[in-house]
């Protein structure tokens, strides 16, 4: 039986690894930004998906064999698209900052990843009208409320900060024109990713005929993940070999066997973190039961949760106005609302409320 609160903290965890999934970037050295990524998302989109779905969905490729060749191609290549998302997302925060070209994204991504869906299956007023319907997709409009003013409390941020000197920081090159289309590119992008996961839904249904219960989700995210994988293997080689790092892969006397292993290491515990993202994302979507279509826009909204509470952590706040504090409290008091509304509203479709 569909337990959404269960889902929903689930979904939480799943939010606490993709806010912190990028932190062990802080301690890689010596190595260029283009080797790092191509290695992590060789774990993140590569060996953690197969790994685990072997693991976890038995005869996993007699689940591929029943699949729709369609699914299969149409679920790759919606991540392939995704790939590129990533890129724009890194390129954008050089131009208009960190907490603007998140924010903006995410938000993007949160509505569209949930909406378009609903839309593709004539869902959309049919979910609304179901019972506890209504008070999900309020809730879902808590969410998105909440993250805008995260990024108004994150612009802010970097107004205070402007003038405190980050050492090893990437210097801002402020330009919104560029930076706003990089992001609204990456948003939409994202949302694709939750549209991919969308689209390989078949195979989660032949995964659990296969008996992989809860875990029925880790065989779909293998076509969403690899796609985005071929997509970055293909740009990051091209780029390795033009700028001359990709060797830098294999070079251990260059920087030394302990940085090496260091460097290494990180970049698994970045993909590690990543995946776990959506190994999480697929227990807890299970669990939502008739309410899957709103796990897209409570993870969206866990990740930005978790991430200023991951920059609260890390003192990033210290520095800033008291006013800026405030509003970044009052826009966590409004994301942790929308949780507890879209948790109160999928227990009452469930029937775990009320007798329903």
């Amino acid at each position: 039986m569909a337990n959404p609160l269960l889902g929903t903290l689930i979904h939480a965890v799943g939010g606490v690894a993709a806010s912190t999934c990028y932190l062990p970037l802080q301690k890689v050295k010596k190595w260029s930004w283009d080797t790092y990524w191509l290695l992590q998302a060789s774990f993140a989109w590569f060996i953690f998906p197969f790994i685990i779905g072997f693991l976890t969905v038995p005869n996993l490729m007699d689940v591929f064999a029943k699949a729709d060749t369609s699914v299969l191609i149409n679920a790759t290549l919606l991540g392939s698209i995704y790939g590129f998302g990533g890129m724009c997302f890194g390129l954008a925060i050089r131009h208009i900052g960190y907490s603007l070209t998140y924010t903006i994204s995410i938000g993007i991504s949160a509505i569209l990843g949930t909406i378009v869906p609903l839309i593709m299956h004539g869902e959309l007023v049919e979910k609304y009208n179901a019972p506890g319907g209504n008070i999900v997709f309020l809730g879902m409009f808590f969410a998105l409320i909440g993250i805008v003013i995260c990024g108004v409390a994150g612009y802010k941020k970097e107004n205070d900060l402007k003038d405190v000197k980050v050492e090893g920081a990437e210097p801002l090159t402020f330009n919104m024109k560029k930076g706003l289309t990089l992001t609204l590119i990456a948003g939409i992008l994202s949302a694709v990713f939750g549209i991919s996961l969308e689209v390989g839904e078949p195979l989660s249904a032949i995964a659990d005929a296969n008996g992989a219960g809860q875990f029925q989700g880790n065989a779909k995210l293998i076509l969403s993940t690899g796609g985005a994988f071929i997509t970055n293997l293909i740009w990051f080689t091209i780029v390795g070999l033009k700028r001359g790092t990709l060797k830098q892969l294999i070079d251990v006397k260059g920087i030394g066997v302990s940085a090496y292993s260091l460097n290494v290491g990180m970049s698994i515990l970045t993909g590690a973190l990543w995946y776990g993202q959506f190994f999480f994302y697929g227990i807890g979507h299970t669990n939502m039961g008739d309410f899957g279509f709103a796990s897209w826009v409570i993870h969206m909204s866990m990740l930005i949760f978790f991430s200023y509470i991951v920059g609260i952590i890390m003192k990033e706040w210290t520095q800033v106005t008291k006013k800026t504090n405030t509003i970044l409290i009052l826009a966590l008091v409004v994301l942790i609302t929308s949780f507890v509304v879209m948790a109160y509203g999928t227990m009452l479709g469930e029937g775990n409320i009320g007798g329903h």
